[in-house]
């Protein structure tokens, strides 16, 4: 996977990534040191929201991501809400250093949940790895946790960059592929679709009593009024032939009692006429 941050080539993909947890657990520090590669030792916390865009290559795809850097004190809550609306991935950070920030986890992946437009690649990024001495989560405990909601797991240190990229590559990689499956298989509903238009033929009732002219016609290559009807009507239930043979007897009966309505009515005509 290559980096690129030409801004004059077109991305094929856009890609809308959140990055959520607690305050202070290095949520701009991981932006950073992917985005730019920098590190900033007394960095402040966020106001509200902000974001980084960064171009990946994957399997010949320029991917763009968008990366939102969300604040996480309570006061910014509300307002930091409205960006989840089309996110496609998340990274959910804890500090290894703070458990508090662990237990936090479950509140905002209840948000994810509630504020996300569809199902979200999310990973679980336990951060500041390099501060062995002053671990209170171990790594067990986060892998663990990552397992029980279904989610990928990585920890990271943004002061000396380790698995920083990978965690980020891994949600846009796994968007990708989750993308690319769904369009094959679109593509292969596509292709049945036309196969069955391509091997579709028009099924044709022969009415009671004999309607051999119009069935003599299909076969020659013509289309009765009833057959066109039955044809159209076969296009819109995607050519099941079940329902095409329904539809076909619906039309046939619709002209037998349109007949058998048209004989009663002029019977009624001619005897009126008659005692006239």
């Amino acid at each position: 996977m290559a980096l690129n941050t030409e801004e004059e080539q077109t991305e094929d993909y856009l890609f809308k990534i959140v990055l959520i947890g607690d305050s202070a657990v290095g949520k701009s520090n991981l932006l950073a040191r992917f985005a730019r590669d920098e590190f900033y030792p007394n960095s402040k916390s966020t106001i509200g929201v902000e974001f980084q865009t960064q171009k990946v290559e994957i399997n010949g795809k320029e991917v763009k991501a968008q990366i939102w850097d969300t604040a996480g004190q309570e006061r910014f809550r509300a307002v930091t809400s409205a960006y989840y609306r089309g996110a496609v991935g998340a990274l959910l950070v804890y500090d290894i250093s703070r458990r508090q920030t662990f237990e936090s986890i479950g509140r905002w992946l209840n948000e994810l949940q509630t504020h996300s437009d569809m199902n979200v690649v999310t990973i679980l990024v336990g951060n500041k790895s390099d501060l062995k001495d002053a671990r209170e989560v171990n790594t067990a405990e986060g892998k663990a946790l990552a397992e029980a909601q279904g989610l990928f797991f990585i920890e990271t240190s943004a002061l000396d960059s380790s698995n920083v990229s990978s965690a980020f590559e891994t949600v846009v990689r796994e968007i990708y592929n989750i993308l690319s499956r769904k369009v094959m298989q679109s593509q292969e509903l596509k292709g049945k679709e036309t196969e069955c238009l391509t091997n579709a033929k028009t099924v044709v009732l022969q009415p009671e009593g004999g309607n051999q002219e119009a069935v003599e016609q299909s076969k020659q290559g013509g289309v009765a009024h009833h057959d066109v009807v039955s044809f159209f009507l076969f296009s819109l239930f995607n050519f099941d032939s079940l329902k095409a043979l329904f539809t076909c007897l619906v039309v046939t009966l619709l002209k037998r009692c349109s007949r058998h309505f048209c004989f009663v009515v002029g019977s009624i005509w001619v005897r009126t006429h008659r005692r006239i």
